[in-house]
């Protein structure tokens, strides 16, 4: 069974569509011989160029939202258009909060299941690959059913590639009454302040983990990523004793990262964090045991004291 029309549901923001977004429409114009995108939003249109760069020849629109909860609407939206007879071969959804949202009630609407966790898609029949158990065994998993396959993929998972496609066609898709699951609003919402490059999209990431001590130490950590032009991270276990925003954690249960550089100061280096860093270029290990499984990952460890051999690498920047 080949999968010949792949959606992909692309989320949009002020700055255009999210990174995650484009690397899914560039696996999708390599796995499928057409390709569309479903968005939201009050200037959705105006990102088609975008959309298109990255391989999506339609893009349908389901339009403004408001303080609705996306998922309800968006969902709603593409069983419409799935009832309607306008179906793809497969829907490819990013793993982020509103993706996840809109698979669930997705599968409900459409009575079909879905698989979540992915991290590689082939071109042979709808064959997907998941790693499991924290990253320690890879599986291979195959829709039997009938289409449309719903797919949930992490990111990081393939590389956006522009494709140098045409500006797509934008079809209109509003969002039918939703009932009463359309009635939750969003009453607020919070922009944590940050300064540098996006976590899961810089070159440079610096994390920390228990090994610093204390959340004061921490601070040594973003100079030392301010001067690597780069953004800091944490491990989960810094991020649950409150010492820094969950936004900054890096792991399975939080950001997947493949930066050029990573380097892990005073993590040991759980599975659970190996998970969301290991495919990162070259990694960078300090860690006063050297026993620490960050060292089975990394290209260069430095066995010794994060609260001596940062400071020193700090004062060397600086002097440079």
């Amino acid at each position: 069974m080949s999968l010949d029309t792949i959606w992909v549901l692309a989320e949009v923001g002020e700055s255009g569509p999210s990174t995650l977004s484009l690397e899914l429409l560039t696996e999708a114009r390599k796995i499928g011989s057409s390709v569309a995108a479903v968005t939201w939003g009050p200037n959705t249109a105006e990102h088609a160029v975008a959309l298109g760069e990255y391989g999506a020849a339609k893009v349908y629109d389901v339009g403004d939202v408001g303080e609705t909860l996306p998922g309800v609407p968006v969902a709603a939206a593409i069983a419409a258009l799935v009832e309607g007879g306008d179906k793809p071969d497969a829907l490819l959804i990013p793993a982020s909060y509103d993706g996840r949202d809109v698979a669930g009630r997705l599968s409900v609407r459409l009575d079909r299941p879905v698989l979540t966790n992915v991290v590689g898609l082939s071109d042979d029949g709808g064959s997907s690959q998941h790693m499991l158990f924290g990253g320690t065994t890879a599986v291979t998993a195959r829709f039997t059913g009938e289409g449309p396959f719903i797919y949930v993929v992490r990111a990081k998972s393939f590389a956006a590639e522009p494709g140098g496609g045409a500006t797509p066609e934008v079809v209109s898709a509003p969002a039918p009454d939703a009932g009463a699951s359309g009635a939750t609003k969003v009453t607020a919402r919070h922009v944590e302040e940050r300064s540098g490059p996006k976590l899961d999209e810089a070159s440079v990431i610096v994390s920390g983990g228990r090994g610093l001590g204390s959340a004061e130490k921490y601070e040594m950590i973003e100079e030392l990523a301010n001067l690597l032009h780069g953004a800091a991270g944490a491990s989960r276990a810094i991020v649950d004793a409150g010492w820094v925003p969950y936004a900054r954690q890096v792991g399975q249960t939080g950001k997947t990262v493949k930066p050029n550089l990573y380097i892990a100061c005073g993590i040991s280096g759980a599975t659970q964090h190996l998970v969301g860093m290991k495919g990162s270029k070259h990694i960078v290990a300090i860690n006063k045991d050297q026993d620490a499984p960050i060292f089975s990952v990394a290209d260069l460890g430095i066995v010794g004291d994060v609260h001596k051999v940062v400071p020193a690498l700090i004062e060397k920047l600086k002097g440079s």
